[in-house]
């Protein structure tokens, strides 16, 4: 398993955009991919999970992915925050 935090930096947070495709991106990976936010673990391959979690601009949220392609998941869904979730 390996973790990491992150900041949101989206200037709307994760609304359905952005959230489709951070769901996108750990949904391409076979392993488990979740998020930790104020107390609350989510799946991240869930756009009503990531949805419900109401995530806003500077929020920090933690990933954490598990399984057999876990280094590769948490680098390709760590670049897709910093790099904007498409915005």
């Amino acid at each position: 398993m390996v973790r990491q935090r992150v900041t949101i930096m989206n200037p709307t947070g994760l609304h359905l955009r952005p959230a489709g495709i951070f769901c996108n991106t750990a949904s391409s990976f076979k392993c488990k991919v979740t998020f930790e936010y104020d107390d609350t673990i989510a799946n991240a391959k869930s756009v009503l999970s990531v949805l419900g979690a109401c995530i806003k601009k500077g929020d920090e949220i933690e990933l954490i992915c598990e399984g057999e392609d876990e280094e590769e998941a948490l680098k390709a869904m760590v670049d897709a925050i910093v790099d904007g979730l498409g915005e």
